[in-house]
């Protein structure tokens, strides 16, 4: 009898097993998929399709995409000095205001949280952010405009509200029974226990930051300024309007049609690579903090 319970057992462990590695793979594929195309022969591809590993390795896509390798390290400068400091600026902020608003004691806990809330389902607009940015602020074409307009997020306000809410409020009125102040607390109970929270809203942060293209559209004329995700974009349309210039050009130049031929297609995985790189190496850091982080959140309160 426990013979046959063990089997069926060790039977059930290994499905659960397979069902898990395919369930993984499902997820690691499609991103060697994106290397091995970035890495490929364009001609090749469009002949015989995508290939889980190039027939031939070729590295003309990067190499167009680094053609300007001065404005790719800056663009990598600004993106990540913008990423970094708009991600801790906003988290000391959004906590600061998250702080009093969860505790019962706070006055002006009520309206203030109304405020908050109704930032989320109002906006501005386009037009009166611009304006207000541009001529009342005066960041226009300048590295703060990354920063300054979205420091903080009501969501995330709201966020890390509830997870406040959940710490135990003995050990706020003991600390102030010692003597410590509201900013000693804050600082030196409230954070170092909210680090989940902190973690998972710091890494959606970054990445929100580090994907930002728009910004750049809007308020940046500088070419120095230039984010990474924007410099990308403009260097993909301006292949596609090169390629799209030489189809269009007159029988009698077609040597002119293939030297001007540039490799699209695996231009776009290689700039995945290229915008994705240090998010992948920033991510695993922040891994044990993610789920806990969130679901905490989500449920108390």
């Amino acid at each position: 009898m426990k013979s046959t319970l063990s089997k069926r057992k060790g039977r059930e462990g290994l499905l659960i097993h397979i069902f898990f590695v395919i369930f993984t793979l499902s997820f690691v594929v499609p991103f060697l998929f994106v290397i091995s195309i970035s890495f490929s022969n364009e001609e090749l591809m469009n002949s015989y399709g995508y290939k889980l590993i190039p027939m031939q390795v070729d590295f003309t896509a990067y190499k167009y995409v680094f053609n300007n390798m001065q404005q790719i390290i800056d663009s990598y400068k600004v993106t990540a000095f913008t990423s970094i400091l708009g991600t801790f600026a906003g988290l000391l902020i959004m906590s600061m205001v998250a702080y009093p608003i969860a505790m019962n004691s706070f006055r002006y806990k009520k309206p203030i949280t109304f405020f908050i809330f109704f930032t989320m389902i109002f906006g501005g607009g386009l037009i009166p952010s611009y304006i207000l940015i541009t001529q009342y602020l005066g960041l226009k074409d300048s590295v703060w405009v990354y920063i300054f307009p979205s420091l903080a997020n009501a969501w995330n306000i709201m966020v890390l509200k509830t997870f406040f809410k959940g710490i135990p409020i003995s050990c706020i009125e003991s600390s102030r029974i010692d003597g410590a102040s509201e900013f000693r607390i804050f600082l030196q109970i409230i954070l170092p226990l909210s680090k989940p929270a902190l973690a998972s809203i710091g890494l959606l942060t970054l990445l929100s930051r580090w994907n930002d293209w728009y910004t750049c559209l809007i308020y940046i004329e500088s070419k120095n300024l230039f984010s990474l995700q924007f410099l990308l974009q403009k260097i993909l349309m301006d292949a596609e309007f090169v390629n799209n210039m030489s189809r269009n050009l007159p029988g009698g130049m077609i040597d002119l049609q293939n030297l001007v031929k540039i490799p699209t297609e695996s231009m776009r995985f290689a700039m995945c690579i290229i915008a994705a790189g240090p998010m992948l190496v920033i991510f695993p850091f922040f891994q044990k903090y993610f789920t806990r982080g969130l679901t905490i959140g989500s449920v108390k309160g």
